[in-house]
């Protein structure tokens, strides 16, 4: 099948007759624009001219002298511009008239359009005004037109130069992307239609063009696909003598295979799910028709209760399913998501009187590249045929290492959970002491999780392990109210010690940070300055802006911020231009810097000297010797922790060492 008349021509024939149309209006405007700036400025010229010899005249034609005045007209200097003078009595006669240069034909239409020539009239008066003076005559300038025509001419050349080359530009642009937007995916349909054999057009799908996934070129593809699906049903039921399996209205494998060879051709990292219900298998022969279609229809929609919105369920035969999980690039994402089908599968359902609670395998291809569409649909299948062999309502992946990656990952959210649901995360308090005198003036609150021996310790990793398995938002809600609680004990017996609390950049950068972190303060009526927020790294804050928009409101409502491991990472040297700009109170030299003291010393010393520039109240981490105390003492801190002054300990030994003297007000 060929076409007499290709859309690529059409549409370059309307973009062009379009683009002249509106390019010559643009023209014609700016043509007229640039002649009437060229008129202001030439009338403003021939005014120039006429002042200047507007006394000499008034007085050569008040004595009546005409010699004169006609000398004083041929001293104007024309410079190309004055084609001619005149002197006109107020009666309209002229008394004089001057030429300057030679008159040159120029067509009327030009003289016309454009209002040429140009000329002014200038009163000339008597060299005694009375109050109201009446002019002796007036001077008329009038320009060269000649020269006004050779402008407009010049002007109009250049304008249609770049007129046509402007149109083929534009055309040329526009219908390259349109080409490629529409007729490209067109053709490209129409080609394939085109190819189609008889053997294949039943059931044939067609993939999405890439771009086209929510416009009037996807909805043709989808309908398309559609109609081809129902075609395929129509088909297999006149030509299938045996059990007839339900069917349900979503895509069929050959839909799923289009959009598989997709992800391949783009490369896209995703999980692929084949579901095998075996409860719809089973039922063959036990249910009727009826039941085995509303449990069919029944599971379809607990499936897709539990998908997120770009991941697509298809049906590729009587009793298995598939999920594209878009978006899924994690083992223990994936695995998650099959543990969510599992339990919407497995609850109780009445049939028609019947209570069954449906089983399935599950498995799990995770696509990173290096496979074709079939092999990652054959993987898929594979796991979940190992599932099955294992037992009802297990979950298989193709890759034994995956699972156990992703059984590992599920199994540290799962711990962490579970110690922060038994209690077996505390809060400890270490000291920070003020260098010159020796006194307890502030806290930090440090984490802490109970080991199977009974004590309490921070395993090495476990911070790492609880942002990478997403918990450091709800881990880090719980530190901060508990800090939050501990101030509010403390301020009820009238102690006004601040407590500083760590605050992840994860934490920071959360939409839900801010409002909880204000309801946090308002709820436990925390009093201001009390509570000090230390900004910690795990990942960069790349653009501070940000993070002053974060922070801004909470030091508004009391709050202190400190930068905390200064040096390294987010609070880093090469941050230092966007220092002045952070609402920062205090700031915390890192305990690597710190051990190297007294002996180096630069790097300290700079960030002291910064410190003191900016205002803030300086706070060394890490001070495990006299050594380091008496230099950094010398150096202007205020206030150091560390081994050397006291480890970290639990509240109410903190409380018994540090704030025993402090009386309560409810026992007085």
């Amino acid at each position: 099948m060929r076409v007499s008349r290709s859309l690529t021509i059409k549409q370059m024939a309307t973009v062009s007759a379009v683009t002249m149309v509106f390019v010559f209006v643009f023209c014609v405007i700016l043509l007229f624009h640039a002649v009437q700036q060229n008129r202001y400025f030439t009338a403003s010229q021939l005014e120039s001219i006429a002042r200047a010899v507007r006394e000499p005249l008034s007085a050569s034609i008040l004595k009546g002298d005409i010699p004169e005045a006609e000398s004083i007209l041929r001293r104007i200097q024309p410079a190309g511009i004055v084609s001619r003078a005149d002197v006109v009595l107020p009666n309209q006669f002229q008394a004089l008239r001057m030429s300057f240069l030679p008159e040159r034909p120029v067509p009327v239409t030009i003289m016309r359009m454009f209002e040429l020539p140009v000329q002014i009239s200038l009163p000339v008066y008597s060299l005694e005004r009375p109050a109201n003076p009446q002019p002796l005559a007036y001077l008329v300038l009038q320009a060269d037109a000649w020269r006004m025509y050779r402008f407009v001419m010049s002007w109009l050349a250049t304008l249609v130069t770049a007129y046509l080359l402007l149109t083929l530009m534009l055309t040329v642009a526009l219908t390259w992307c349109m080409n490629r937007l529409m007729v490209h995916p067109l053709r490209k349909i129409a080609r394939e239609l085109n190819d189609l054999t008889p053997q294949n057009q039943v059931g044939h799908q067609l993939a999405l063009p890439r771009l086209h996934h929510d416009d009037e070129i996807g909805m043709l593809v989808r309908s398309y696909n559609i109609n081809q699906q129902r075609l395929m049903r129509q088909h297999d039921e006149l030509n299938n003598n045996a059990t007839r399996f339900p069917v349900s209205e979503l895509p069929n494998k050959a839909f799923l295979m289009a959009l598989l060879q997709q992800i391949v051709t783009r490369q896209q990292t995703t999980a692929l799910v084949a579901v095998a219900c075996e409860t719809l298998q089973d039922t063959a022969g036990v249910l009727t028709e009826s039941q085995r279609e509303m449990l069919l229809l029944t599971l379809v929609e607990k499936l897709k209760s539990v998908l997120a919105p770009r991941m697509v369920l298809t049906q590729v035969s009587g009793y298995d399913f598939v999920i594209i999980a878009h978006g899924v690039k994690e083992p223990w994402h994936a695995i998650t998501l099959g543990q969510q089908v599992l339990t919407v599968l497995n609850e109780r359902l009445p049939i028609q009187g019947l209570q069954l609670r449906p089983s399935a395998s599950i498995g799990i291809a995770m696509y990173y590249g290096g496979l074709t569409a079939e092999q990652l649909y054959r993987r898929a299948f594979s796991a979940a045929f190992t599932a099955r062999r294992k037992g009802k309502n297990q979950i298989q992946f193709f890759d034994p290492e995956q699972m156990e990656k992703a059984q590992q990952r599920l199994t540290e959210e799962s711990d962490i959970l579970t110690a922060l649901d038994n209690n077996r995360f505390a809060i400890w308090l270490q000291p920070q002491v003020e260098l010159a005198s020796g006194e307890v003036k502030s806290a930090e609150a440090l984490l802490r999780v109970k080991q199977e021996d009974g004590s309490w310790e921070l395993p090495e990793g476990l911070i790492d392990r609880i942002e990478n398995c997403g918990l450091m938002v709800t881990v880090g809600y719980w530190v901060l109210e508990e800090c939050c609680r501990q101030l509010a004990a403390w301020q009820a017996r009238g102690i006004t010690m601040p407590l500083s609390v760590n605050l992840s950049a994860l934490q920071l950068m959360h939409p839900t940070m801010v409002p909880e972190m204000l309801e946090l303060i308002n709820r436990y009526r925390i009093q201001p300055g009390t509570l000090i927020l230390e900004v910690t790294e795990s990942r960069r804050i790349d653009d501070p802006n940000d993070a002053v928009a974060i922070l801004k409101p909470l030091r508004n409502a009391g709050l202190r911020i400190a930068l905390d491991d200064f040096g390294m990472g987010y609070a880093g040297l090469r941050q230092l231009q966007h220092m002045k700009a952070l609402p920062v109170d205090v700031l915390k030299i890192d305990k690597t810097f710190v051990e190297g003291l007294p002996d180096d010393s630069s790097m300290v010393q700079a960030i002291i000297q910064m410190a003191h520039s900016l205002n803030l109240y300086i706070i060394a981490e890490g001070v495990e010797t006299e050594a380091q105390r008496e230099w950094l003492a010398r150096a202007g801190v205020e206030s150091g922790q560390g081994f050397l002054f006291a480890r970290a300990v639990p509240a109410d030994l903190f409380e018994e060492r540090y704030l025993s003297n402090v009386s309560d007000p409810a026992k007085g």
